[in-house]
């Protein structure tokens, strides 16, 4: 997959968790709002040439993207994608939680896709 379409599947995940949100499948769009961010994710490190080896890689390139860009923000914002992720597995979020956290990674793809052009 080239990094443009791990942008262009990024989109359309936060398109899909919308639509799940919005027929109550918090399950479904926790993960789909996970996805995500880490496409945006893997998307820069295909730009970069840095291999995708797992979770701890996807975090390691934001603290280097937050650091670089001077936008410390960023790894918050992808800390509640993990914190989603975690969710669609575990359940531990009430419906308005996902509901916040959607916004921010809807900024996060906005943030990722913006500094990283």
């Amino acid at each position: 997959m080239l990094a443009t379409e791990h942008v262009q599947l990024a989109r359309q995940f936060l398109v899909d968790a919308d639509r799940e949100l919005d027929e109550g499948d918090h399950f479904q769009a926790s993960e789909k709002l996970w996805g995500a961010a880490s496409h945006m994710v893997i998307a820069e490190m295909h730009r970069r040439g840095t291999k995708q080896s797992g979770h701890k890689a996807m975090v390691d390139m934001v603290e280097k993207i937050s650091a670089e860009q001077e936008e410390p923000q960023l790894s918050d914002l992808f800390a509640r994608a993990e914190a989603l992720h975690a969710n669609f597995y575990h359940g531990f979020m009430v419906p308005d939680d996902v509901l916040r956290y959607r916004g921010r990674v809807h900024d996060f793809v906005d943030r990722m896709a913006e500094l990283t052009d």
